[in-house]
């Protein structure tokens, strides 16, 4: 098995505060967001979720929405899929991303 293939990757959901809601970009990617659901981010990382969000938090190579707005894990949303190789987690992320906004979530990925 090739290093790229081996399943050391992790899609994660971090909750965001819904005071994201009040940032243009945010909104304007989420034009079918229902209000009654939770602002949500998607990301891959090769590192464990937790490890990953604590990082954001600290601001050390963090998404901006989850470094200022992000309040928790959400791993119902995403521990099925994992782990993953890198390149089936590419697009997983983008898949989970998209299911999730189709489900009326207002997502951020980048």
């Amino acid at each position: 098995m090739s290093k790229s293939r081996k399943k050391h990757h992790y899609v994660y959901v971090v909750e965001l505060d819904r005071a994201v809601w009040n940032e243009r970009r945010f909104r304007d990617a989420n034009p079918g967001y229902d209000h009654e659901k939770p602002c949500l981010y998607v990301g891959l990382t090769g590192l464990d979720p937790e490890k990953r969000f604590e990082n954001h938090l600290a601001g050390y190579k963090s998404n901006r929405y989850v470094h200022r707005y992000g309040r928790r894990l959400y791993p119902r949303l995403y521990e099925e899929y994992n782990p993953l190789s890198y390149e089936d987690g590419r697009e997983m992320e983008v898949e989970l991303a998209r299911m999730l906004r189709e489900k009326g979530y207002a997502v951020w990925q980048k």
